[in-house]
């Protein structure tokens, strides 16, 4: 684990963020993280009133390269290359889909389900990381995934019968979970090359690029009549600017001293706070069966994450 923090250090170098922050405040950022990832369900549920699918990511992910272009101008103009524009095109698209996917769902399904769902990803990374890396998954990989499958299966039974009904936005949900695996085993696997912070904003211009053009060709233009102005005015400043450029922002301090294993456990209490959140804010209804189901899916994440930690303490000894 030595190894993986020094090369974490390097990487925090040449992205141009500083390092020593110790490990608990570490994990306490990560955490505030966590919580302002469980907001952006609710809030994008109430945005989602007002703007179609892919003009309110389309703004998202403009608004957060613009940000991020003023933010980290030296870095870009040092470090972005012809040589990213594969991983740009690759990481750009696969967050295509998986935001798509997952907002269309959050169209039909609740935020707090929407992000139990989500959370399956957790549990997919080793697989894909095995397809493109070649990195065969741990015994509590597999474990964990039995354990998700079953917790879904509670998540779709009807209350007060034994009967399996996912929706449609359930199933949309559940395909995010799974492109969204892909894309974070390609941008683990490129981040190993290239400046992370430069591949985060190619992945942003690619994925931002593809959301307007859809929109465009797609979808009617954002509709403002009737809406709270001040509302959707602070709904979107809190998904652009609080949720994808400053959590990114904190994420990157973070992982600098924590492990992969021990960052992901904190991340996934992302879905607990969406069940809060939701449940506060937007009313949000979790039958039994539902909840059960939460906290297995919950329970596979924590595996997968324990098979991620003591499978890298194997490959190091």
């Amino acid at each position: 684990m030595k190894a993986d923090g020094e090369a974490a250090k390097s990487i925090v170098d040449k992205s141009g963020m500083p390092k020593g922050n110790s490990v608990h405040i570490s994990q306490l950022m990560l955490l505030v993280c966590a919580a302002i990832w469980g907001g952006s369900y609710v809030s994008s549920k109430y945005a989602l009133e007002v703007f179609p699918v892919q003009w309110l990511m389309g703004v998202r992910m403009i608004g957060a390269c613009a940000i991020m272009f003023v933010i980290f101008f030296g870095t870009l103009r040092k470090t972005f290359t012809k040589k990213l524009i594969i991983p740009s095109l690759i990481t750009g698209v696969t967050y295509y889909a998986t935001l798509v996917l997952q907002t269309e769902g959050l169209q039909t399904i609740d935020p707090g389900r929407s992000a139990f769902l989500t959370a399956a990803y957790c549990v997919i990374t080793p697989f894909s990381a095995w397809l493109i890396v070649k990195k065969k998954p741990t015994i509590l990989g597999l474990i964990a995934a039995v354990v998700c499958v079953a917790g879904v299966g509670f998540v779709a039974l009807k209350p007060g019968m034994f009967v399996l009904t996912l929706s449609y936005g359930d199933i949309l949900t559940l395909v995010c979970a799974a492109v969204f695996a892909f894309n974070l085993t390609f941008l683990a696997y490129y981040s190993r090359k290239y400046n992370p912070v430069t591949l985060t904003f190619g992945q942003f211009v690619v994925s931002g690029v593809l959301f307007l053009a859809g929109a465009l060709i797609y979808e009617p233009l954002p509709n403002f009549n009737g809406a709270d102005n001040l509302s959707i005015f602070a709904n979107m400043f809190y998904l652009i600017v609080v949720v994808t450029v400053a959590a990114q922002i904190m994420q990157n301090y973070s992982l600098v001293n924590l492990s992969t294993a021990n960052a992901s456990v904190i991340m996934c209490t992302e879905s607990l706070f969406t069940l809060l959140f939701s449940t506060l804010l937007y009313h949000e209804y979790v039958s039994n069966m539902a909840f059960v189901g939460f906290a297995l899916i919950f329970a596979a994440i924590i595996i997968a994450s324990l098979g991620e930690h003591y499978g890298s303490k194997e490959r190091t000894k």
